[in-house]
């Protein structure tokens, strides 16, 4: 199998770590310094709009948790950053589903390293969330989709609205809680956790013709939430 620079497989979902400032092709989003973008036919685009986004990021440095955590996680992406000094791409680490790297993380608790990793993410993803406006979020995805889940909206809300993530419930429309945002949420929501979605892009399948294929599917799962 072909190697990319950095070491990566040719078949492996690459995501690159900004070293100059640019823009989402889609979106229009600024990304600066640090950011992530994937490239697709030369366009440069924020994770989440080449959904990315729900996946979290893992740093480099403990090769134990991030072997589980990858071997758990069928959708995941290489995070790499160009070096001007070796004029290469280097590894710095992998962005995975949360549940995966949950349950890697459970697999390690006897090392005490994943132990304080562990306190650490909590600690971070409770700066993260803003609490009162998660819920206001939640309360208006609830009015929208009465027949949604119990409790399934609180976790679109807190998906969404986790601060500095650049997702819908963090744009100046969602935080008026405009109707198109919160649509976007839950429909983004929907085609992660309802549908085949994250597997095809996982088996290469290009975002447009995943999103297709499973875009009859979620506009059933909407209506049925509707009613």
């Amino acid at each position: 199998m072909a190697v990319n620079p950095g070491g990566t497989k040719s078949d492996e979902i690459i995501v690159y770590q900004c070293i100059r400032v640019s823009k989402c092709s889609e979106c229009g989003r600024e990304l600066g310094l640090g950011d992530l973008l994937r490239i697709e036919a030369e366009n440069h685009l924020c994770l989440s709009c080449s959904d990315l986004d729900h996946l979290v990021y893992l740093h480099r440095g403990n090769t134990a948790l991030t072997r589980r955590a990858r071997k758990h996680s069928p959708l995941h992406a290489i995070v790499v950053r160009f070096s001007k000094a070796r004029k290469r791409n280097e590894r710095q680490g992998i962005l995975i589903e949360e549940a995966a790297l949950e349950q890697a993380e459970r697999e390690c608790l006897a090392d005490e390293d994943a132990r304080a990793l562990a306190r650490e993410r909590a600690a971070e993803r409770r700066v993260r969330l803003d609490a009162e406006y998660v819920r206001k979020f939640a309360r208006q995805i609830r009015e929208r989709y009465p027949n949604c889940p119990p409790s399934e909206e609180h976790i679109i809300a807190e998906r969404a609205c986790q601060k500095y993530s650049g997702r819908v419930g963090r744009s100046e429309s969602a935080k008026r809680f405009d109707l198109g945002m919160i649509d976007l949420a839950v429909w983004a929501h929907i085609r992660h956790q309802y549908t085949e979605y994250d597997m095809m892009l996982a088996e290469s399948w290009s975002r447009e013709n995943a999103r297709n294929a499973v875009v009859a599917e979620v506009e059933s799962i909407l209506v049925s939430w509707s009613l």
